[in-house]
């Protein structure tokens, strides 16, 4: 990932991306060392903030403009190979921004990176809960000989703290001990067009402060198809935002990630729809 380092998020006036004034700080995390199907993950960041100096940046709803706020976008994490390093590299710079007063966004690679971001808000932040959105469970105890794989990253923030699962639908039979149905929202149960009265049952589930991982495999692959591990039956656009939209009504959202974006040459809207993702939940989180 060469040429990261001179991208931003956003295609702002230079006085938006001030690392002293800026509310909210972009961390790209290049990384894709454990993942076991399509490989490209690392070059998922890259991607989003390139598709990102295309986005419109007024919000219709809220009549905001949130790049206001100040979106600085931090050096790519040189990441190193092992994945329980990427999570103590990941830990210790999203710990730094948090010291500094800064709203994290975690831009992945891959899953396991979510662990890193966790661990370093669980130290300033009480009664904290995530909120993930993904197609796979991901609560391995452990898988291909680490417990920091991007099978395992569910099992490694439940320990820190409450989890609430959404759009789940891929699961191995080894997982189910560590399943919590109580608070797994299945894809079968709330997609293809159901009624979003679950939405309140899943924020009702999440404690005074959230943070939200979005595995971009949650989403439909007929939506967005760039992605190393795809899944049928999944949420679509306006699920994802109702949801979004009501978490950040009623909960305090602490930081975020997006990660699990795997570039392709000729699906360039799954980046676009990244990067847009990214965007739209901080406007949600910020016009608040």
């Amino acid at each position: 990932m060469k040429t990261s380092k001179r991208l931003q998020f956003g295609d702002f006036a230079p006085q938006f991306r001030n690392p002293k004034t800026a509310q909210i700080v972009v961390v790209p995390v290049p990384y894709d060392g454990t993942s076991t199907y399509m490989k490209g993950a690392d070059k998922g960041p890259e991607a989003i903030l390139k598709a990102s100096y295309n986005l419109e940046f007024y919000d219709v709803a809220s009549n905001s403009e949130v790049f206001r706020k100040g979106i600085f976008t931090d050096t790519p994490i040189r990441c190193a190979k092992r994945p329980e390093a990427v999570v103590s590299q990941v830990q210790s710079r999203i710990a730094g921004h948090l010291q500094k007063g800064k709203f994290p966004v975690m831009l992945g690679g891959e899953h396991s990176i979510t662990a890193g971001a966790v661990e370093a808000l669980a130290g300033p932040v009480d009664d904290l809960s995530v909120l993930q959105l993904d197609a796979h469970s991901d609560l391995r105890d452990s898988y291909e000989g680490s417990k920091y794989n991007h099978a395992c990253v569910m099992a490694r923030v439940r320990e820190i703290c409450p989890i609430v699962q959404v759009g789940i639908r891929s699961t191995d039979i080894s997982e189910q001990a560590n399943l919590d149905k109580s608070r797994v929202f299945f894809a079968k149960d709330i997609c293809d067009g159901q009624p979003r009265s679950w939405i309140d049952k899943a924020v009702s589930k999440l404690s005074r402060n959230v943070y939200i991982t979005i595995d971009l495999d949650a989403f439909d692959p007929s939506l967005l198809p760039a992605t190393g591990t795809p899944e049928p039956g999944g949420l679509f656009w306006y699920d994802v935002m109702a949801l979004l939209t009501k978490v950040c009504a009623k909960k305090n959202v602490v930081g975020f990630d997006v990660v699990e974006l795997c570039p392709r040459k000729h699906l360039w809207g799954s980046d676009f729809i990244a990067a847009k993702l990214v965007y739209s939940l901080l406007t949600l989180r910020f016009a608040k």
